[in-house]
């Protein structure tokens, strides 16, 4: 079989990128950025509809309860 050409790159990450990556990384996510991840993730996988607005998945998420 041969290699994969997606895992055959000589991609270099510039040293300020990689600093961005490893403060990311030890970042601690409150309560409210998860919440605002979810509707923008909801929102962007809602069909293209006029009905379908980020102010209203965020008003239908107070009503969903994640267990």
């Amino acid at each position: 079989m041969s290699a994969r050409k997606q895992f055959q790159s000589s991609l270099t990450v510039s040293a300020k990128l990689s600093k961005a990556l490893q403060k990311a990384k030890s970042k601690d996510v409150s309560e409210e950025e998860l919440r605002e991840q979810r509707i923008s993730f909801a929102f962007g996988n809602a069909l293209k509809s006029d009905l379908i607005t980020k102010e209203s998945v965020r008003r239908s998420s107070r009503n969903i309860r994640l267990k």
